[in-house]
């Protein structure tokens, strides 16, 4: 015989006031988008792989501070929805100024919803050709990504490096 368990959700107290007083809340912690953006760097992989690569792509501490810089930057600057940052920065100098040498690419994705998952993100940038031209650069052996959420928006930046070029 099959047993059934059966589960109660119970909302925080701070949830239920807001439930029946109608208040906004406000998110204090941050989701953990670790997962995410590990699943970003293999389904770059596999894009390269597919394209020939027989390199592996190394992920990079200074291209992910400078993908981090472009996330907070789109996220808290709603004007904003590709490459140039508010302050008119690019890719190039944002990998620049986070310490990196060599030539650098990035990847945008933006969604009007607090999540996004690797599918829709991968949509989003395989069909562009401009991004598939990037993903598929054997020469961009490096990369990093960072990605964060608002209530009613995500955005994931991933930085590609040839280390090589400059």
């Amino acid at each position: 015989m099959i047993g059934y368990s059966v589960m109660r959700f119970v909302l925080p107290a701070a949830l239920t006031v807001c439930a029946v007083t109608g208040t906004a809340l406000s998110a204090t912690a941050k989701a953990d988008n670790t997962r995410l953006n590990y699943s970003v760097v293999s389904n770059v992989y596999s894009i390269q792989n597919q394209a020939g690569c027989s390199n592996d792509l190394v992920p990079n501490r200074q291209l992910v501070l400078a993908a981090q810089w472009h996330t907070d930057d789109v996220l808290n600057n709603r004007a904003l929805d590709a490459d140039i940052g508010s302050d008119g920065s690019t890719v190039q100098d944002r990998a620049n100024a986070a310490g990196y040498r060599g030539r650098a690419a990035e990847t945008v994705a933006i969604n009007p919803a607090m999540a996004i998952n690797n599918i829709e993100i991968m949509r989003q940038w395989y069909y562009r050709p401009d991004y598939m031209a990037i993903m598929s650069n054997c020469a961009n052996s490096q990369i990093g990504v960072w990605s964060d959420s608002t209530w009613d928006r995500t955005v994931v930046v991933a930085v590609y490096g040839a280390p090589n070029v400059g």
